[in-house]
C-alpha cells in the first residue's frame, strides 16, 4: 500500500448503510488534493469523516473504528485551559501516537503530506495550518 492510498474515504453508499444503522465500511482511497494554505479545506477533506465537521468526533466513519475519534473541541480544557499546540503537530505529523489508544486509525498526514509535495516546508505549513484550524474549534 502506497502513502497516496492511506486516506481513509467514506463511500456514498456507506453514508446511507450509517443511516439505516448497519454496518458501515471504510475504504481506502486516492489522496484528494487541498491547499496547504488551507486549514478548513484539509481539515473537511481529510478529518470531518471521522471527527466530524465540528470536530466533535462524530463523522459519519467514527461507528466504524475500533476507538472513537477524539473531540477535537475539548483539546484545550483537558490540557488546563491551553490548546496543546506541539502535541497536536506531533501527532497529526505522526511524530507522536496516544499510548492509550493501542493501534492508530487515524493516518500519519504528515506522511500523505509530504508525498503530495516532497518541499518539507509545504508539509509543515500544512501540519501548521490544521494545527490552527483545529485550535479555532476550542470551545464550540
Amino acid at each position: 500500500m502506497t502513502i497516496r492510498s492511506v486516506v481513509i474515504t467514506l463511500a456514498l453508499a456507506g453514508a446511507f448503510t450509517a443511516v439505516a444503522g448497519a454496518q458501515v465500511k471504510i475504504e481506502k482511497g486516492p489522496v484528494t488534493r487541498t491547499s496547504p494554505a488551507s486549514g478548513k479545506e484539509m481539515f473537511n477533506q481529510y478529518c470531518a469523516v471521522c471527527h466530524g465537521t465540528a470536530g466533535k468526533g462524530d463523522g459519519p466513519a467514527a461507528t466504524a473504528l475500533k476507538k472513537a475519534p477524539a473531540d477535537l473541541t475539548q483539546l484545550a480544557a483537558k490540557n488546563s485551559g491551553k490548546f496543546p499546540d506541539v502535541r497536536v503537530m506531533r501527532y497529526i505529523g505522526g511524530e507522536d501516537t496516544v499510548a492509550a489508544h493501542g493501534t492508530r486509525d487515524m493516518p500519519m498526514w504528515g506522511e500523505v503530506f509530504h508525498s503530495m509535495n516532497r518541499d518539507s516546508g509545504v508539509t509543515q505549513l500544512r501540519i501548521s495550518n490544521l494545527t490552527d484550524y483545529v485550535k479555532g474549534l476550542q470551545g464550540h
